[in-house]
């Protein structure tokens, strides 16, 4: 491996090094999308959404679509960050570790929270008339 560090150790590096505020906001920023998201699907009487990605073939590709037009900019600006992270702390590219630190910033928090905020949506509190 020589000078290069295992990807779990460089992934750590980010919780101290510069720009380390990025792994705080865009993981919120995901969730205001996700909430924002997940309360229209509830509103419009739609499935949650990751389980619906998997059991609903006919609506799949509108949901991807929807669910990228939500998340894609986050998720881009995730990976051009951790690149520009990566230029100043490790003085090169390392392409898989922005993917990877897109999909953990990003589109991972969107996925898990989208889905629950529809479920809650819908389901009044206790005492409530639905």
């Amino acid at each position: 491996m020589g000078d290069h560090l295992s990807f779990v150790e460089n992934f750590l590096a980010r919780l101290q090094g510069p720009m380390n505020f990025r792994l705080f906001l865009q993981p919120l920023v995901a969730l205001f999308f996700a909430i924002r998201d997940g309360r229209k699907d509830a509103r419009e009487g739609r499935p949650p959404y990751f389980w619906a990605l998997f059991t609903d073939p006919g609506h799949r590709r509108d949901m991807v679509v929807s669910g990228w037009k939500s998340i894609g900019k986050v998720f881009i600006i995730a990976i051009v960050l951790d690149l520009v992270f990566q230029y100043i702390v490790f003085h090169d590219f390392r392409p898989v570790g922005a993917l990877l630190a897109g999909l953990i910033l990003a589109l991972v928090p969107y996925l898990l929270l989208r889905g629950p905020v529809n479920r809650l949506m819908r389901h009044p509190a206790k005492g409530e008339k639905s």
